[in-house]
């Protein structure tokens, strides 16, 4: 029998404890420790989810890993390369590869009677993915390549569509600045937003066939394109498919002579994800002051305690109980205490969080924060390791102050008052 934890079950459970002065500091260490987890839960939740909504934004606009021309500069009038490639067929044979889909790009004017936009015209082919769009369509629908015959429909994206006054089912005319100068009336299908100014402003989605005769390049006897986008399975192995699509594509002339380029998604806008990372160190920042803050508490709490119990101390000690024992029995008592402040803790913060996950509660500036309301992202995994985190590192602490047991004297503790 585990003397120890009987006699701290027997402390935490008695009814005389509940008059004690030691009551209310208990009660503050159990609200502390709550408080403290639910935040750090919260925090985990919403920049995780701050990270993966932004980052698959990113990624619904440029894939994971592109394909192009490695002569072309950051223009949008590119160098073409043919669409028949060796590895457009097998590429998905890499394990983690998911997709491959063709593209193409094209600086264009969208003119009003009252305004004027610079966009750019992406083109698709009948094999684009059109997951991550139909989840920001707005209004209207997506738009169907036929291989066999060109599209003159377009989507547009929310921004564009308030900027120049642009509904669905309405004509856009185009505008291209080459030689000659050409023009295109297509009609909008579809709307979407994803939150993202910065690439909603810009982009307008089009049948590739037409950047392919805007750019002329039809009256090649190969069929060209601006390049490839590569999707993949799970974004913590970008680098390691990046470094075997390069070795697969890369190290290939064309020819022409020309060389093709392989970039993933974070070399393309490192500024968004060099951003991103930053906030992984205020995660850290929080938990540490939450950790900190449960310690100080529950550290306090058993200092209370100790002294409350001074005389079973020195009974105790006076029956031969071994200091290691008495020091087990309040290390004990300090984790029952510990274990319903997490108890609560994880109700508040796992309530909360699925609150907002479910029914978007608190809302958010979507041109400061590239989304509309507040992202949670519940890992189960994250949420063990913070409750077990919590409890082992505050327990740790907690042998320090127990410490004190070693200090007290049998006499003076049984006449202790």
């Amino acid at each position: 029998m585990n003397t120890a934890l009987f006699i701290a079950r027997k402390i935490t459970n008695s009814k005389e404890n509940k008059n004690n002065i030691s009551n209310s500091i208990i009660s503050i260490a159990i609200i502390a420790i709550a408080l403290s987890l639910s935040v750090m839960i919260l925090s985990v939740a919403i920049i995780t989810g701050f990270k993966k909504e932004i980052r698959e934004k990113v990624i619904g606009f440029g894939s994971h890993i592109l394909i192009m021309n490695h002569d072309t500069n950051s223009s949008y009038e590119t160098i073409p390369i043919k669409k028949n490639q060796d590895f457009y067929k097998n590429i998905t044979d890499i394990e983690g590869v998911k997709h491959i889909q063709v593209f193409g790009i094209k600086a264009g004017i969208i003119k009003t009677d009252t305004q004027i936009q610079g966009v750019v015209l992406k083109g698709i082919g009948s094999d684009f993915d059109w997951t991550f769009f139909e989840k920001n369509i707005i209004e209207g629908r997506h738009f169907v390549v036929n291989d066999e015959k060109k599209t003159n429909e377009v989507v547009i994206s929310k921004y564009i569509s308030n900027l120049l006054k642009l509904n669905v089912d309405d004509n856009l005319y185009m505008y291209f600045i080459q030689d000659p100068p050409r023009f295109r009336k297509y009609k909008i299908v579809g709307i979407y937003n994803t939150g993202l100014e910065e690439f909603d402003k810009l982009y307008v989605l089009s049948d590739i066939a037409d950047i392919q005769k805007l750019n002329n390049w039809t009256e090649s006897k190969e069929e060209l394109v601006t390049g490839f986008e590569i999707l993949i399975d799970d974004f913590k192995n970008l680098e390691q498919l990046s470094n075997d699509v390069r070795f697969k594509v890369a190290f290939k002339l064309e020819k022409d002579g020309s060389k093709l380029k392989v970039e993933n998604i974070k070399e393309r806008n490192p500024q968004i994800f060099d951003w991103l990372s930053l906030t992984d160190m205020n995660v850290w920042v929080i938990l540490t002051i939450m950790l900190f803050v449960a310690t100080i508490n529950m550290v306090s709490g058993l200092l209370i305690i100790i002294l409350e119990k001074t005389n079973m101390i020195g009974i105790l000690k006076a029956i031969g109980s071994s200091n290691a024992e008495i020091q087990k029995i309040f290390i004990y008592n300090a984790i029952f205490i510990m274990g319903k402040g997490i108890l609560w803790g994880n109700a508040i913060g796992l309530s909360i969080s699925f609150i907002q996950y479910y029914f978007n509660i608190i809302p958010l500036n979507p041109t400061s924060y590239y989304v509309d309301t507040v992202p949670i992202n519940i890992q189960p995994l994250q949420i063990i390791l913070l409750n077990i985190g919590t409890l082992f590192i505050t327990s740790l602490i907690l042998i320090i102050p127990s410490f004190i047991v070693t200090k007290i004297e049998p006499i003076k503790a049984i006449r202790f008052n």
